[in-house]
């Protein structure tokens, strides 16, 4: 008797340790456009029929600004979150938003910003530079804590999620019209998702060569003479 107490012990043991493992899902996603070509820079957020009561940790978001512009193109953070807004460039930049989700100015500074800026409603936020007219990014505040952009190859993968149902919404800034959410069922273990978004592809931003328009090679306005 004394053996078999020991041996159900154990057995309770080992099965709690392994539980949470098997209900972890990991969601691997592949996007695409139209003509089957990989989708970079769209933002997929997964919002849990149950959100959690308890508020997930939030990590430390940066939108630098280098070589003249914006990086990343597309940040993707839940609502929230800080975002710093290096400047990397021996130039000064002066950002700003007139968005809904985030109005806000950053006058001209080299460095680090006096302080992060806390984006804490759900929205879109374009950002630009009042002294250089061709930078442009986005930043996508996201009411679901799980969110995330996808890489070169229009891919992304999101670890250690409950299993259960979701709905997956994304958003790209070449988008030709918004998409409606896509259901789905997380089971545990490994899952796959490949999904297509129409969109109407374009340059990113990027600095003109040194010399041209009202720039010089530091990126400071020349004045006409």
């Amino acid at each position: 008797m004394i053996l078999n107490r020991a041996l159900f012990a154990l057995v309770l043991s080992v099965s709690a340790s392994l539980t949470p493992q098997v209900m972890a899902a990991e969601l691997n996603i592949k996007l695409v456009d139209l003509q089957q070509q990989a989708i970079a820079d769209t933002v997929v957020e997964l919002i849990p029929a149950v959100m959690p009561d308890k508020a997930m940790p939030v990590g430390h978001y940066e939108m630098s600004q280098k070589n003249r512009t914006f990086i990343p193109f597309v940040l993707a953070v839940p609502k929230g979150a800080k975002v710093d807004f290096p400047n990397l460039d021996r130039t000064r930049h002066h950002v700003y938003s007139f968005s809904e989700a985030k109005p806000f100015e950053l006058k001209l500074y080299v460095g680090q910003a006096e302080a992060p800026i806390q984006f804490d409603k759900p929205g879109l936020v374009a950002l630009g530079c009042n002294i250089h007219d061709y930078m442009q990014a986005f930043i996508y505040v996201a009411d679901s804590p799980i969110v995330e952009v996808t890489d070169e190859k229009g891919e992304i993968q999101f670890k250690d999620l409950a299993a259960g149902q979701y709905k997956v919404k994304l958003w790209h800034p070449w988008q030709k019209a918004a998409s409606e959410p896509t259901e789905l069922m997380l089971t545990s273990g490994a899952n796959q998702l490949s999904l297509s978004l129409d969109i109407e592809r374009q340059a990113k931003p990027s600095a003109p060569p040194s010399g041209f328009g009202h720039y010089d090679a530091q990126g400071k306005p020349l004045h006409a003479k």
